[in-house]
């Protein structure tokens, strides 16, 4: 049984709950959870991790009607299965995805920041007030330990204000708080730091171009260690083409449907939030199938794979501007960590940048590795994320706590 301090690692949903169970002293995720469709059937999985990887995996399906009883199974299967790794958690660290202007680092949670983090419920309706439920629950699940709010807007706090500024009127950006925060940071400070490590260099003297794809995806400029700039803006809605989401549109657009086809804000808001992206143009979400579909001719797909191309080119592009000079394009996340295909397809459209892949590495190696070409001006990297781990390390740090993640 280990005795190392580990960090309870949580990602409330409105009906679900993630958590994962990370060893402070080696890194190392013994645990990793979910509780699904709370409020209704819901079900539960514990997977515990031994030594060598190995996963073995619990499932249940007890009722888990709130939050409440959603921590009390997860503590009751880590009881059962965790080998006593449940009596040595020293802390929780929690994902929060707004943290709005207030919250650029990660913060000790207490009464005062959860009601500063209802406050920013307007800028995250559909994640923030789920986020603080699970604090909440957590610390009634967990009396007397630290909890730690880790945000997803927090990478972004070093924007330069000609990167973060919307040209709007003052009224909105000082009364209604409107202007770019960016998302998937705790993504971007994790794959950051290990680029430069698989480097061989200083995160300080770096700059590069991250691409986190997925369901959600965005790019962000990173120089030295810091974010400049980043795709998502005012909400995860902005910028690249995702699953379901539009990323950039004329802003113009909500006027122009309201007066032709009578949608309102909402009806205006959830399109292109669930019924854009990858969806709206080639009639499914998920990215593999996209490019099965293309690779057999399908013309819809075709498009949905070409207009996510060249928006991730021109991002690239306009970054590497941004930064002056590029010394690494970095992909991560489920789409970029996967698809040879889309890596090809956007670095061989971005010779201008002196950027080439080396086509055996790209179509597959090792989970971590350089897939540019000798030749390429700039290394091109696949970089697994960590989420978790990153929240776990920063949970240590503010609480001044020793690690080695």
């Amino acid at each position: 049984m280990s005795t190392d301090p580990h960090v309870f690692v949580v990602n409330a949903g409105s009906s679900s709950l993630k958590y994962q169970v990370i060893n402070a002293a080696s890194g190392r995720t013994v645990a990793i959870g979910l509780v699904s469709e709370i409020g209704g059937a819901s079900r539960m999985r514990h997977d515990s991790i031994g030594l060598g990887g190995e996963i073995s995996r619990h499932e249940s399906y007890a009722p888990c009607p709130t939050h409440t009883s959603a921590f009390a199974a997860a503590r009751a299967a880590l009881h059962e299965h965790g080998g006593g790794v449940g009596e040595h958690v020293v802390a929780i660290g929690h994902r929060v995805v707004h943290g709005g202007r207030r919250f650029t680092q990660p913060v000790v949670v207490d009464d005062v920041v959860l009601e500063s983090l209802r406050v920013l419920s307007p800028l995250a309706p559909l994640h923030n007030p789920a986020n603080v439920e699970g604090i909440v629950r957590a610390q009634e699940a967990f009396p007397g330990l630290p909890h730690v709010a880790v945000f997803d807007t927090g990478f972004h706090g070093t924007l330069p204000p000609a990167a973060h500024t919307y040209a709007v009127p003052d009224a909105w950006r000082e009364g209604h708080h409107v202007r770019r925060y960016g998302f998937h940071g705790s993504s971007y400070a994790w794959v950051t730091r290990r680029t430069a490590a698989l480097m061989g260099r200083q995160v300080e003297d770096l700059r590069m171009v991250v691409l986190h794809l997925g369901n959600g995806a965005s790019a962000c400029a990173v120089d030295g260690g810091r974010s400049v700039d980043t795709s998502m803006g005012l909400s995860p809605v902005e910028g690249l083409v995702m699953g379901t989401r539009s990323g950039d549109v004329d802003p113009a657009l909500g006027g122009y449907l309201e007066r032709v086809a009578g949608l309102t804000a909402s009806d205006y808001d959830r399109a292109l939030n669930r019924e854009s992206g990858l969806l709206g143009l080639g009639g499914v979400s998920d990215f593999r199938t996209i490019v099965e579909r293309r690779d057999a001719g399908d013309a819809a797909a075709t498009l949905a794979f070409d207009v996510t191309v060249h928006r991730l080119r021109k991002y690239v592009g306009a970054y590497a501007a941004v930064l002056g000079r590029l010394d690494a394009l970095v992909f991560t996340g489920g789409i970029g960590e996967h698809s040879a295909a889309l890596r090809a397809a956007v670095v061989d459209g971005l010779e201008v940048l002196g950027l080439a892949l080396d086509a055996a590495a790209n179509a597959g190696g090792p989970p971590e590795r350089r897939v540019s070409g000798e030749q390429s001006r700039a290394e091109v990297w696949v970089v697994p994320t960590d989420e978790e781990r990153e929240i776990a390390r920063a949970t240590l740090e503010v609480l001044g706590l020793p690690h080695a993640l």
